[in-house]
């Protein structure tokens, strides 16, 4: 399971005036890569509380009383604003259920829809530099280690070359996209040009044929000129002759100015859709043959003449060489990990006893520098309970001793201030003010939550270590070689303003947006409520993230905008393999979209499990209510309402919190928290009538025969 975002034993509450809100209670889900996870449930079931941790964007009356978010082998509750800021809109965005809190209403769409892209570029060319040079440190200094036949020397040798070949490959990438930047920077001026003139726009049209005919002669580079260099040419001058057929004052342009327009664009767009160079294999035999005309054959006759030439004259080499290094660190990482396993269950004891905060953190230190030690840092896919652990294990434990501090200073204050109001209320005094709520913790709650940091990593080292003899390291070799040849073509990788704007008229007719070179220059209020729901995905979309959150995206819609756009995410989702969180109050929202649903009541998942899980066997009575009270076009019976209110959740009950409006809460209900129930490998409920001796309950009649309906025109559409 590839897992791109895990969150576990999150706790999120709000001071207010009335006291503290516990709007999310120890919730913990994974969100797999290419997936798309619904989170279900009423108003105030912290479904939003939820997705706003994980971009960091509560309120500022929130607490985070626990718990982590975990991406890309770090703690996003522990980041600083400014790494954060690298994620936010990057590598995470979020679609809101209003579109207009996303948009500046004074600000064009264009303009809007461009600016994450251009930010963000300069930006991730620089990282892309620095996460290139950093792997290919740590490679050479673990195959220096493994290869000690070739020498150190060799190994030397073998890295200074990938380097060197990789900046040659880096220049001519450079130069080829500068090119490409041009024609496309062109064909978007044309493109506008005849648009605005179709629509009788006042144009200089002298002046913008003169701009195209200038910029097809700065369209140079040898990839290019044997199949397009003449043709462009002979185009540019063409142009130049046509251009007095335009009078000033008419109307139309001429139909030879269109004709002559409509075959540059053509030539451009054959140009931009040719066959890519493979710089990685070109940009080796361009250094070990700098003399030597490269353009004289076919793109794809030398795609694959350099590809093999490479293999032979360096890759072989190199790769056995790789594979050696990275064997050898995978099997060192392990060893340490055997060591720091040890370290981990010595400790556990120590950590289910009481302690001081001294020995604690003095212990936390030297498990947290064996665990280090103990990281594969030629991983591409990090081990993010490794990675975290220290930061993990220093929260917990000083969250413990603060809370042992000042629990007792914070039940004194509130003691305090409640008899003085007391006193003067009893004196007969006006008191216009209020106690302020005490904010005290569970320490049990608090010694446990250390404990789990421990445990959960001596678990998981544990399972790695039994499948050490299953590492394919040849694999992770080849998975390196790959992040380093994306790394090195991004550092090359520039969007200009007119690339953007290109994206940007692209990504809104992605969404479905028509007529998107007219609508690029319009402001919010021009458009309708789904039109600026799907200007705020292209928004979201602009800077490619890896998960997208939609946060109730269709709630303000009418339903067949709505169809529209649930259709589209979907459609977004399969191409551009995005993980997707999706945050409604109606279930048959995600029937056809979620692979994974999570219901939510309380502050707690109730339930859990795959879409065919929720549908077709639902077990958690909140579940039952969910669906008794979602229509569809064949129920004849009459929709079940949820009778009741959610809880107050400054006091959360001591039992399930659904229990006083579940018509089939047993006495223990109002006692005492289900535990997670596991009814399958992928299906959870924390519901006691799952348990051994819990009566037999039925689920409601209109859910049952809705799963009859189902069944049947599931069974009829595969004989069919």
């Amino acid at each position: 399971m590839d897992k791109i975002l895990e969150l576990k034993n999150l706790k999120v509450s709000f001071r207010t005036n009335n006291g503290t809100v516990k709007a999310v209670r120890d919730i913990s889900f994974d969100l797999e890569r290419g997936k798309t996870l619904a989170v279900v449930g009423e108003s105030g079931s912290g479904k939003s509380v939820t997705s706003k941790a994980i971009l960091g964007i509560l309120a500022g009356n929130a607490i985070i009383e626990g718990g982590e978010i975990i991406y890309d082998g770090r703690d996003l509750l522990k980041v600083s604003e400014e790494d954060m800021c690298k994620i936010r809109g990057d590598k995470i965005s979020i679609i809101f259920q209003d579109p207009l809190s996303s948009l500046n209403p004074i600000v064009r769409i264009g303009k809007q829809i461009t600016e994450a892209m251009l930010l963000k570029n300069k930006a991730g060319r620089k990282e892309s530099r620095r996460q290139f040079n950093d792997m290919l440190a740590m490679l050479k200094k673990n195959m220096t280690a493994a290869n000690t036949d070739l020498g150190a020397d060799k190994v030397a040798q073998l890295c200074k070359t990938f380097d060197q070949f990789c900046i040659v490959a880096n220049r001519m990438e450079h130069k080829y996209n500068d090119a490409i930047t041009v024609a496309e920077d062109l064909k978007s001026g044309i493109e506008d040009f005849l648009f605005r003139m179709e629509k009788h726009q006042k144009m200089d049209v002298k002046a913008s044929l003169q701009r195209f005919r200038s910029n097809l002669k700065t369209i140079s580079n040898p990839f290019f000129a044997k199949n397009y260099g003449t043709q462009l040419s002979q185009l540019g001058n063409r142009l130049g002759k046509v251009s007095g057929d335009y009078k000033k004052g008419d109307k139309e342009l001429p139909q030879s100015i269109v004709t002559t327009l409509k075959e540059v664009e053509q030539v451009l767009t054959e140009m931009e859709n040719r066959t890519r160079p493979d710089f990685f294999s070109i940009g080796y035999y361009k250094m070990r043959n700098p003399q030597e005309n490269l353009t004289s054959r076919d793109v794809a006759e030398l795609n694959a003449f350099c590809a093999q030439y490479i293999q032979k004259e360096f890759l072989d080499a190199f790769v056995e060489a790789e594979v050696k290094g990275v064997a050898y660190s995978g099997r060192k990482a392990m060893e340490k990990k055997k060591t720091a396993l040890e370290q981990l269950e010595k400790a556990v004891p120590f950590f289910q006893g009481q302690y001081d905060s001294k020995d604690a953190l003095h212990l936390a230190k030297e498990l947290s520098d064996s665990v280090e030690a103990s990281i594969d840092r030629l991983e591409i896919n990090k081990d993010s309970l490794a990675y975290t652990f220290r930061t993990s294990l220093n929260s917990a434990i000083n969250k413990y001793f603060r809370a042992m501090e000042n629990n007792p200073k914070e039940e004194k204050r509130f003691e305090q201030q409640t008899k003085q109001r007391e006193a003067l209320i009893a004196k007969g005094k006006k008191v216009d003010w209020s106690v302020v709520p005490k904010q005290v913790y569970d320490l049990e709650e608090l010694h446990e939550e250390v404990l789990r940091v421990v445990t959960d990593l001596q678990k998981h080292y544990g399972k790695l270590i039994a499948r050490a003899d299953q590492v394919d390291y040849r694999a992770e070799g080849q998975a390196i070689i790959e992040f380093m040849k994306d790394k090195a073509s991004k550092v090359v990788y520039k969007v200009t303003r007119a690339i953007a704007k290109e994206r940007a008229i692209k990504l809104m007719e992605e969404v479905g947006i028509s007529e998107p070179r007219m609508r690029y220059t319009q402001y919010p209020f021009e458009f309708s409520g789904g039109m600026r729901q799907r200007i705020v995905i292209a928004i979201a979309l602009a800077a490619n993230p890896e998960i997208l959150i939609c946060d109730e995206p269709t709630t303000a819609l009418d339903v067949t905008i709505q169809a529209q756009i649930l259709e589209l995410i979907n459609k977004l989702k399969k191409e551009r393999n995005l993980s997707v969180i999706f945050i409604t109050h109606d279930l048959g929202v995600v029937a056809n979209m979620a692979d994974d649903i999570a219901v939510m009541y309380a502050g707690k998942i109730v339930e859990y499990g795959t879409a065919d899980d929720i549908f077709y066997d639902p077990k958690h009575p909140y579940t039952w209510a969910l669906l008794s009270s979602m229509p569809d076009l064949d129920t004849n019976e009459r929709l079940e309402a949820i009778p009741g209110t959610p809880p107050n959740m400054i006091y959360p009950p001591v039992g399930d919190a659904f229990a006083d409006r579940n018509k089939y809460a047993m006495e223990i209900d109002f006692e005492q928290q289900p535990p997670m129930f596991q009814v399958s490998d992928t299906h959870y409920a924390a519901t006691w009538l799952l348990h051994p001796d819990a009566p037999k309950v039925e689920m409601p009649a209109i859910i049952r025969n809705r799963i009859e309906r189902m069944n049947k025109k599931a069974g009829g559409a595969q004989n069919g």
